[in-house]
């Protein structure tokens, strides 16, 4: 029986898919991927192959584990690409721009301040940049380095813009826990319970895409209100005499 024109080796699957051989192998081993068609000794894979080690390193690559792709696989092939569905709803929202690649001293003058390796070594330590091995800068967030550089242009020192993220970095790590926390521990859970029944995938996908534009609409009315809690208490100290403060503010008012 000859090899069909759109039949592929395991080691074209591989690369159709941009895998190693070595995990083809081992996902099939597992239970992921179609036993192939035989002739003699040597298995030929398919469409439906291609799509289904497609979907694993799409899953993979969306930070489930295998544990988890397995349990998805599991159920059918159509709620494995609902969860995938799913999962992007969810992240794409959140993803930073296109990463860019730029040297060390164009960065510094498009901030508008003199090199220095420990900045530099700070916005790595950050998670903001990542150094390459030609010694360029991949900036992994660069609207956060856009903002950083408009408020130093506004003359806030480079170290104190940089202390700044960081205590804002931590806060904003906090919120986000408490708003997929609040999901994950309660449709989700109920959902996950259930056995994650293929009829109500599409409901969950509505119901985290619903999340992204309620999260950030009470985040930014928090700040808001927060801003201008601490505007009211800042501003008064800020024009009053030295070493004066509010209470001179409270004179005034009786």
């Amino acid at each position: 029986m000859p090899r069909e024109a759109d039949e592929l080796t395991i080691d074209e699957l591989a690369r159709v898919v941009g895998m190693t051989v070595r995990n083809v192998r081992a996902y099939a081993a597992r239970g992921l991927l179609s036993p192939p068609r035989l002739i003699g000794r040597t298995g030929y894979y398919g469409t439906e192959h291609v799509e289904q080690l497609s979907l694993v390193r799409d899953l993979l690559a969306e930070g489930l584990t295998l544990a988890a792709v397995e349990r998805v696989l599991a159920a059918d092939s159509r709620s494995a690409s609902l969860a995938l569905a799913m999962l992007r709803t969810l992240r794409d929202p959140w993803r930073p721009e296109a990463e860019e690649e730029i040297d060390p001293i164009a960065l510094a003058a498009r901030a508008g301040v003199v090199p220095d390796v420990r900045l530099v070594g700070q916005l790595v330590e950050g998670g903001i940049v990542r150094v390459l091995p030609d010694g360029k800068l991949r900036l992994l967030q660069p609207d956060l380095i856009d903002a950083g550089q408009r408020v130093i242009a506004l003359g806030v020192p480079p170290e104190a813009v940089l202390a700044a993220q960081s205590q804002v970095t931590e806060h904003a790590k906090a919120v986000a826990k408490i708003f997929v926390d609040l999901i994950a521990t309660t449709v989700w859970r109920d959902f996950v319970e259930q056995g994650m029944p293929p009829s109500e995938w599409e409901r969950m996908r509505d119901t985290v895409a619903a999340l992204v534009p309620i999260a950030t609409q009470a985040l930014l009315a928090t700040f808001r209100a927060a801003m201008r809690d601490q505007v009211d208490e800042v501003v008064p100290k800020a024009f009053a005499p030295q070493g004066e403060g509010p209470r001179a503010n409270s004179r005034i008012k009786e």
